[in-house]
């Protein structure tokens, strides 16, 4: 199977943005209207989620029609209810008897701080990201749930960087297929996995004629922490971030098989991002499994650690600057 780096590499997965570029913010939705089975592991001290209890294997329905990623913080769980409309109207949805009920659990993040914030994903928003969805390999960088996305926000928004959306699929022999999207808008730094090196994050600066972070073009969160000052940010710091996304695989897996897997996943956003998962955080990552192909849940979770990772530096490298923030990706 040839494959395009993209999510939408798993047969029954597709892909649609919507975003307003002016208010740098959107939302991106992951529809699998035959039905997936879903999971979920939600990480770090400040999430924004709708529909995540459902997905704890104690619980009755094991099947999701889309998951939704939106900026906007709280306000953008609101898109959600678009893309239930949607499929409403395409009578996609658990049977209950009398109706059938889209099952979307949705995440968001944090992005009120750089375009405006009083432009939010809403419902139509979220109707038309699936109106635009598609099978085939989809946009990168600042589009849908990554529009607003930045990445290195201990010293203030001014000297973060711009992230964005990123996706990377994986075939890992035996005919299955393991696919990440990922919306990148973390309190820590971006380090390429290979050398430990940061690629994206805080930028060093200076308060009055003190140095804000180490000498050179990136500051280091991991530096500042160390430092009484870094410390006292942290502690006044609102929680203004979160990395969202969703992994997926052509594997047969159970409800407690997608749960391992996505938390097996997180492991790939703790390779790539420092720090990860911290109170200021609300990183959330789903699982989708459509049926296909019979796997092992170990090498299943396992390369779903790689291909998140990889998603996760694609989303800062195809990032463009906006916002008054400088990013990998030249205009």
């Amino acid at each position: 199977m040839k494959l395009h780096n993209s999510i939408t590499d798993i047969p029954g997965i597709k892909v649609g943005h919507a975003q307003d570029d002016e208010a740098l913010t959107g939302c991106t939705v992951i529809l699998c209207e035959d039905g997936a089975v879903g999971g979920v592991d939600q990480r770090g001290g400040a999430p924004g989620t709708r529909e995540t209890d459902l997905l704890n294997p104690i619980n009755h329905v094991e099947k999701v029609h889309a998951v939704l990623l939106s900026g906007g913080s709280a306000f953008g769980l609101d898109a959600a209810s678009g893309v239930v409309r949607y499929l409403e109207e395409r009578k996609v949805g658990f049977n209950t008897g009398v109706a059938r009920v889209p099952i979307v659990p949705a995440a968001i993040l944090y992005d009120l701080a750089l375009g405006r914030s009083d432009r939010r994903p809403d419902l139509e928003m979220g109707y038309q990201a699936c109106v635009h969805a598609t099978a085939e390999a989809s946009a990168e960088g600042n589009v849908g749930a990554g529009t607003g996305a930045t990445v290195g926000k201990i010293l203030g928004i001014q000297q973060a960087m711009k992230s964005g959306l990123g996706m990377a699929s994986l075939n890992v022999g035996g005919g299955i297929v393991i696919g990440a999207i990922v919306a990148v808008n973390s309190f820590g730094d971006v380090v390429d996995p290979q050398t430990g090196e940061i690629i994206a994050g805080v930028r060093s600066g200076k308060l009055g004629p003190f140095q804000l972070g180490q000498p050179g073009y990136f500051a280091d969160t991991l530096a500042i922490l160390r430092t009484p000052l870094g410390r006292a940010i942290t502690r006044l710091m609102a929680a203004r971030n979160t990395v969202i996304g969703v992994v997926a695989t052509n594997a047969k897996l159970t409800k407690v098989g997608i749960t391992k897997v996505a938390q097996m996943a997180q492991d790939g956003l703790a390779r790539v991002i420092r720090p990860s998962h911290s109170m200021v955080d609300g990183d959330t990552i789903f699982a989708l499994a459509t049926g296909q192909r019979r796997a092992d849940i170990t090498t299943v979770g396992a390369y779903a650690a790689e291909a998140l990772a990889e998603a996760i530096v694609r989303a800062v490298q195809m990032a463009k600057p906006a916002g008054g923030l400088p990013g990998l990706m030249k205009i």
